[in-house]
This record gives C-alpha cells, sequence and structure tokens, in this order.
C-alpha cells in the first residue's frame, strides 16, 4: 500500500503556500479565501471538496512510491490509475488537477536516471509536465492531443519545443478531431521509437488518459480502447523500468474498460471480451461487454497533415545532443520520516475502520538487505 504524500514531498515541485493552501481549505471555509481561490485558480475547473488535500496525497503517494519501486528494482513497471494529474502547474491548481504527481514521480526518477522519457496519450496537452521541464534536457516530454478550436488548455503547438537547455526536448503532437486507430498508431510508433533511439531514456513514463476515447464526454478522437492500449504494448516492448499512470476520461464505464485491458496488456494477460458479474455490472449494459465501437467523428487529420507534422517531430530530434550526459550527484534519500511522537497517541481511543485499512502492509512488502528501506535510517 503506498503512503499519502506529506507536505513536505509536495513542495519538493509545489510552493509551499500552494500546498499549505490546500491542505488549510474546505468546502466550508471557502467563502473566506476569495482572494487566494483566484490566485491559486480554485473554483470552476478545480473545485473544493471535502478531504481534497487527502485525495492529493493519495494519489501522489501512489505515484511516488511507484517510482521508488522502479528505482529500488523492486519491480520492471508500476502503475498508478488514480495518478496522471498533467495539468497542476507549481503554484496553482489547473483542469481538475490539484497536485501534479507526474512531476513528483519524474523527479523521483531523476535521482537514479539520467535521462527520463515522459509520454502522454490523453485528448488534452500534458502542459503542467511539459512545463516542469521546459528548460533541462534530463526530461523529454512527448504529448499526443488535439489541438485548435480553443480546445483546453490551448497550448502543445508542434512549435513548442523547449527552451535553453531544454531546447527540442518537448516535443508536441498537435491532431484534428476524429483521429482513428490507424493513423494513431503509425503516428505513435514512428515518433516514439525514434525518440528512444535518440534520446536513449532510463525510464518512462506514459499517461494513459482515456479521454481519447471514442465517445468520452469532452474528447473528439476515434480511438477505440484496442488502439489506446496499442501504445501501451509499443511502450512496454522498449523493456525500460516503466510508470503508467492514468489520466483524464470522463464516459466513466469506458474509463474502467480501458484501464482494465491495458493492466492486462501490462501483464501479458488476455481478457476475455465478457465483463463476468460483479457489483457494478449495470454500468456496463446491456451489452456487458469490454470492447467498445470506433467512433464516427469525421477524421480531420488528412495523411499530408500527419505527414508534416510527422516531419516536424523528427526535424527537430535530429537536432538534439544524441543522449545527453549528465554528471550523477550522490543520490539524495527517498523518505521523509511523519513527524508524530507515538507516545502522544491515545491507546485507549478507538480505530475508525478506514484508519485501521490505512495501516495495513501486505505480508510480501518486507525486503531484506538493501531493498528494505528502513534499513539506514536513525529512527
Amino acid at each position: 500500500r503506498p503512503h499519502k504524500a506529506y507536505p513536505v514531498e509536495l513542495a519538493q515541485f509545489h510552493s509551499a503556500d500552494y500546498v499549505e493552501f490546500l491542505h488549510r481549505i474546505t468546502p466550508d471555509t471557502q467563502h473566506l479565501f476569495s482572494n487566494e481561490l483566484a490566485r491559486y485558480n480554485l473554483g470552476e475547473d478545480c473545485p473544493v471538496f471535502e478531504n481534497l488535500f487527502e485525495f492529493c496525497q493519495i494519489y501522489a503517494g501512489g505515484t511516488i512510491d511507484a517510482a521508488r519501486r522502479l528505482n529500488n528494482q523492486l519491480c520492471d513497471i508500476a502503475i498508478n490509475w488514480a495518478g496522471g494529474l498533467h495539468h497542476a502547474k507549481k503554484c496553482e491548481a489547473s483542469g481538475f488537477c490539484y497536485i501534479n504527481d507526474l512531476v513528483l514521480g519524474i523527479l523521483e526518477l531523476l535521482k537514479y536516471h539520467a535521462r527520463v522519457l515522459y509520454i502522454d496519450i490523453d485528448v488534452h496537452h500534458g502542459d503542467g509536465v511539459e512545463e516542469a521541464f521546459y528548460f533541462t534536457d534530463r526530461v523529454m516530454t512527448v504529448s499526443f492531443h488535439k489541438f485548435g478550436d480553443m480546445f483546453f488548455p490551448g497550448t502543445g503547438d508542434v512549435k513548442d519545443i523547449g527552451e535553453r537547455e531544454g531546447k527540442y526536448y518537448a516535443i508536441n503532437v498537435p491532431l484534428k478531431d476524429g483521429i482513428d486507430d490507424n493513423s494513431f498508431t503509425r503516428l505513435f510508433k514512428i515518433i516514439i521509437s525514434k525518440v528512444v533511439e535518440m534520446y536513449q531514456p532510463g525510464a518512462i513514463v506514459l499517461q494513459c488518459g482515456a479521454d481519447s476515447l471514442a465517445g468520452d464526454r469532452l474528447g473528439c478522437f476515434n480511438l477505440s480502447i484496442d488502439g489506446h492500449a496499442e501504445c501501451v504494448k509499443i511502450v512496454k516492448k522498449f523493456n525500460l523500468p516503466l510508470l503508467v499512470t492514468g489520466g483524464g476520461g470522463y464516459t466513466k464505464e469506458n474509463v474502467a474498460r480501458c484501464w482494465t485491458v491495458e493492466t492486462g496488456v501490462l501483464l501479458d494477460t488476455e481478457l476475455p471480451n465478457d465483463i463476468p458479474e460483479n457489483e457494478y455490472i449495470k454500468y456496463f449494459a446491456p451489452d456487458c461487454l469490454l470492447n467498445i465501437p470506433n467512433g464516427h467523428i469525421e477524421n480531420l487529420n488528412s495523411k499530408s497533415y500527419l505527414k508534416t507534422i510527422t516531419m516536424q517531430v523528427l526535424e527537430n530530434l535530429r537536432s538534439i545532443q544524441h543522449a545527453p550526459g549528465v554528471q550523477m550527484q550522490e543520490v539524495p534519500p527517498d523518505f521523509y520520516i511523519p513527524d508524530f511522537d507515538e507516545d502522544e497517541q491515545n491507546a485507549d481511543e478507538r480505530m475508525d475502520q478506514h484508519t485501521q485499512d490505512k495501516q495495513i502492509q501486505r505480508d510480501d512488502e518486507y525486503y531484506d538487505g538493501d531493498n528494505d528501506n528502513d534499513h539506514n535510517m536513525d529512527m
């Protein structure tokens, strides 16, 4: 079970005042903080809700721990479907993203890897992650997304390529409405294969936003689940440490279908098309099948348009220093010790089930020797 991220961990990327405000704000008190709500962009797309901060701690802690498990070679692939909130900025929320767990996970991976590749197949541009690493060659960000027609967040033009040391290390693949499986997966394979060859990352982070699927309430692509999952297959074949997250997705039953299929892909497990009986089965009625039909939105991505985009991206890739080197410093410590005094806890106080659940340790989560995260700590 991942730990809940501590405020000090969230502040490794986000400003301390923003983290503190998220910690403090509640639906009952938000009317007292109209200036701060405006400053930190809370309200419209990013509402204040009950247990908002705990929600952020849980999904961010999942991505941070996933990165740590990869760093300690406890797994080859780590998944956090609750993560992938790619719009959050250093000092503000955006697009229902409050804490950018992806940036925090990448910062963790950078302790052990000279270069990290970030890939985003959400229908929206991965602007928060791109912005965080816009000036460095240690992270290459590649985002495939709908661009134009005032589509949120309005960034991610093919001309946006990074600046200073990060010039050419931000790659944007702007797409129009209605792209289908064949066009998308072909484009994805050509670009990502070249990126991995040129950049030679030590680890990959893949954001699998499901709003790029056909029929999404906010999306406008024609991808089937098989087309979406094909991208996961392509990335898995590189055999590099891989951190996979969720992201957007607004037709909830298709989000569940998609990430189920992709979990199967990552585990090399073929799943039957019939969804087995379960307590949520009514959401998948009437047919209760895993696969969804392709969409019928007109594909506005002409072959010549896709060819032009591909040529521009490959041209930019030729400009990068092949696999940039970096002098690795001493690896910073992984864990922060929580600030609580066991002596101050009241042993007579009854713990609710929710709190008990959070303290469960899985039997297979204890490690010997160098893999024991506690072995070198002074408690």
